[in-house]
């Protein structure tokens, strides 16, 4: 666990977005029982989080075409939310950051930590919203 003073800003940057927290097990089944598209964001502490996926995601958003719901769980903070959120992720395996776009329930895109890592926001606000474009 990180201490949660040295994670809030990183928090607050997705909830100022709009982003919901999923803080419990029971949250996360609740938010992916939504029909439509929700974008599953698993923040985390690490730099690429920090210069490409918070910021690629909030470029993302700016757009017309958005996920119905946006919502986060973050890594190393509920470990029980996480752990849930990755049982939906399947086959993937756990990364962080990880950006999960799911349909009714049905994962559809993945970015994984390899995917981010590396890129800039832009690149990874552009990979977001041609997502958004294809099942949104």
């Amino acid at each position: 666990m990180y201490d949660s003073a040295l994670v809030q800003p990183f928090r607050d940057e997705l909830t100022q977005l709009g982003v919901t927290e999923l803080t419990t097990p029971e949250a996360v089944d609740e938010a992916l029982r939504q029909p439509g598209t929700t974008l599953v964001f698993v923040n985390s502490v690490c730099g690429c989080a920090a210069g490409s996926a918070r910021p690629g995601l909030r470029l993302s958003l700016q757009g017309d075409t958005k996920p119905d719901q946006v919502v986060t769980v973050f890594a190393g903070m509920e470990k029980e939310a996480t752990e849930r959120a990755r049982e939906y992720f399947k086959p993937y395996r756990p990364s962080s950051p990880q950006i999960a776009l799911m349909k009714d329930g049905q994962l559809v895109k993945m970015m994984q930590r390899q995917d981010i890592e590396g890129n800039d926001a832009v690149s990874v606000g552009e990979a977001l919203s041609e997502t958004y474009q294809e099942h949104c």
